[in-house]
């Protein structure tokens, strides 16, 4: 399991495109995946665009995938500004010997939603996204810290100790004619791992819905 981080040079149009359209850019990603022509492997990748750029102003680019890219594939002059050198993750976060207890700083741009009727809905409710995260800790092998907070009304309650931010509606086109909408937020903040086999394995698939519009990427540093 690798992660790379690119940065894209906005002077090209192409990357301008991509930028503008998360699924667009998905779609561009797979190239250093796949040959030209043939469908990118399910699951292959993952990648989440930053809210900081670097020095000179460039968007950045996280990418984690199963085997190294081959970024020659995408062949767009000028698309890509920097590549920095690939990470191998699970030797440099010592994946295999995870043990409960074990603490990281994380980041993870997700869709917090429900299901009714069939239908997908965006939480936008502070609380309630709060629960969303909460309960994908508990399905996935981790907790986080809890803060006790001080209401007006309704005295003191516990809710958990996570930054949230970049509240936004992403906007994709599969066709001319097929639009995709999708609710995002971004979570940083910290947590332990409770049950490493689940934990490890969501590391690897990631954490609910949106992948190819740039959600689910569960990116850590050591605490």
């Amino acid at each position: 399991m690798f992660l790379s981080r690119i940065h894209l040079d906005p002077r090209c149009k192409e990357a301008r495109r991509d930028l503008a359209n998360p699924y667009q850019l998905h779609s561009t990603l797979c190239r250093a995946f796949s040959p030209p022509d043939t469908k990118c492997p399910k699951g292959e990748f993952m990648w989440r665009l930053e809210p900081e750029t670097d020095a000179p102003g460039y968007p950045r680019i996280l990418v984690q995938s199963r085997k190294l890219p081959d970024w020659n594939g995408i062949t767009v002059k000028g698309w890509l500004a920097e590549v920095d050198a690939a990470i191998d993750l699970r030797e440099r976060l010592k994946l295999e010997s995870l043990k409960s207890g074990q603490k990281f700083r994380f980041r993870l741009r997700a869709n917090p939603c429900v299901t009714r009727n069939g239908k997908r809905l965006g939480l936008l409710n502070k609380k309630d996204q709060e629960g969303w995260l909460e309960r994908k800790g508990n399905q996935h092998g981790f907790s986080l810290p809890i803060l006790t907070a001080f209401d007006y009304f309704e005295s003191l309650e516990e809710r958990i100790d996570v930054r949230i931010s970049q509240e936004q509606i992403l906007c994709g086109k599969q066709h001319t004619d097929n639009s995709i909408r999708i609710f995002s937020v971004l979570y940083d903040g910290m947590l332990s791992v409770e049950e490493p086999e689940l934990f490890r394995n969501a590391l690897q698939t990631g954490i609910g819905h949106g992948k190819v519009m740039g959600l689910g990427l569960l990116s850590l540093a050591r605490a």
